[in-house]
């Protein structure tokens, strides 16, 4: 069975988005550690399983990345430019998206699905919303949280669906120079 993991940002308190969604306390001065461990992470990935609203952002910001050919992160837009996307979506998509498909059934049902298919790792990227959903239903077989070093009192949670407890095994703490410190946790 193939292997999702999930991908994200969030500060010391838990928020993966400020109470409007901002973005404004992310850490974006990356060292090559940073960069090299989600290398690492995504390496072995050959799916990527986006909710539709991060999709809308996503999907254009890494194609235009890599339609640049002086982008320093060229090859990161090509990566997911190129890697076939299962959108997760109620609404019509945008029609224009390269190598995507848009998935409208159960979620349970459309990732088991996706699971049990041959391949490498499948990651998982979206709004609280999608990530608190995967998370409810025990999907994510791999957390990869990276932790920025800010508080924000508020915003949008991922572990808010939870109606009993999932417990995980830390496999690794990695902190980096420019504060962040990924937290891997199996399931």
């Amino acid at each position: 069975m193939r292997t999702l993991k999930l991908q994200v940002q969030m500060t010391v308190d838990g928020f993966i988005g400020g109470p409007n969604g901002e973005m404004d306390w992310m850490t974006f001065a990356w060292d090559q550690e940073v960069v090299d461990y989600v290398t690492n992470l995504i390496a072995p990935v050959d799916t990527i399983v986006l909710g539709r609203k991060l999709a809308d952002g996503f999907i254009p910001h890494w194609a235009g990345i890599a339609a640049d050919p002086e982008s320093p992160e060229k090859s990161a837009g090509e990566f997911f430019t190129n890697t076939p996307k299962v959108v997760f979506s109620q609404t019509p998509p945008s029609p224009d998206w390269a190598n995507t498909v848009v998935a409208t059934g159960d979620l349970t049902d459309e990732i088991t699905a996706l699971k049990q298919q041959d391949g490498g790792d499948i990651i998982a990227y979206g709004g609280s919303s999608f990530v608190a959903s995967l998370i409810k239903a025990g999907l994510i077989d791999a957390f990869h949280l990276f932790v920025n070093p800010v508080a924000i009192g508020q915003g949008l949670p991922i572990f808010n669906l939870l109606d009993s407890k999932q417990p995980l095994t830390l496999v690794k703490a990695t902190p980096f120079a420019c504060g962040i410190v990924v937290l891997h946790y199996k399931k």
